[in-house]
């Protein structure tokens, strides 16, 4: 495999209809908003995803979800112990935090791509580890072009949680959703770090996919099938390490504008893509 030797720019529109992409928890799970008013998507969220994906298509993923782990094991530490060469780190006296993160790197598609931080205590008489992964995959957090409107509603529970003579008083609750946004986030994959953590351009590759299939197999409750959909990625490949042109300006060559007052589809919005010299686009539908 071919460790990654040019510099990679990426971008993903999606849409969000009538679904609640990316709860605030300290706002009672309402649709994420800044001061603008534009919805916003965390980038552990779009990593939780893409993580979901490459588990999916079968790779060996570190930070699994319990609902969707894939092993019986219970803690990030059962699962870096399930590697021999691992356990025998965090049970030596001498431990080697670069050896860890190497074999730990070679393991897991998420931790050589994204990074990961490892602060374990040693087993018996180890030492343990505490070492950080810095991986080359890096996103941003996903903004709405337009600022969003957000429809609550109060949900009520019309049976008993525990056995009773009498019927138990309704549970009320509140749910919120995005009534439409489009949204765009945007990422880089640097090659010095790829060269650090093993990054290969078939892992590239591989996150290409997951960025296209990015909400296959995510529906819940808050975000029903179909609700969130991948429209475009974006996927710029530079000739060098560095690149040819910085990664803002890449970034900033595509530019998103409503053409009505008030969109409510895809196609209210017009999408442009400046020519960089010497720099090719590849543009990818969603599914």
């Amino acid at each position: 495999m071919t460790i990654l030797d040019h510099k990679i720019d990426f971008a993903v529109v999606f849409s969000v209809t009538k679904a609640n992409p990316n709860g605030d928890p300290l706002n009672g799970n309402r649709p994420r908003q800044n001061y603008d008013g534009h919805g916003e998507i965390s980038d552990v969220a779009i990593k939780r995803k893409i993580r979901n994906r490459l588990q999916d298509m079968g790779e060996s993923i570190f930070v699994q979800s319990n609902d969707r782990a894939t092993d019986n094991f219970k803690s990030l530490r059962e699962r870096a112990e399930s590697n021999a060469a691992l356990e025998r780190i965090l049970k030596s006296k001498n431990s080697s935090s670069d050896d860890f993160a190497a074999i730990a790197c070679e393991q897991w598609i998420d931790v050589r791509s994204f990074g990961q931080v490892f602060a374990f205590k040693g087993s018996g008489n180890g030492s343990g580890v505490s070492v950080g992964v810095r991986g080359p995959v890096s996103i941003h957090i996903a903004t709405s072009v337009n600022p969003i409107d957000i429809t609550s509603m109060q949900i009520t529970k019309s049976v008993n949680s525990e056995p009773g003579k009498e019927k138990g008083s309704d549970t009320m609750g509140m749910k919120h959703r995005v009534d439409f946004g489009l949204y765009v986030f945007y990422g880089s994959i640097n090659t010095q770090l790829a060269e650090k953590t093993r990054f290969t351009s078939e892992d590239a590759e591989k996150i290409k996919q997951a960025l296209v299939t990015l909400f296959e197999n995510d529906a819940s409750s808050a975000r029903p099938d179909g609700s969130m959909e991948v429209h475009k990625v974006y996927w710029w490949e530079h000739n060098s390490k560095l690149g040819q042109y910085s990664s803002a300006k890449v970034h900033r060559s595509l530019q998103i504008k409503p053409i009505v007052e008030n969109p409510k589809s895809f196609e209210d919005f017009s999408i442009s893509l400046k020519e960089l010299d010497g720099l090719k686009v590849e543009v990818i539908d969603g599914l």
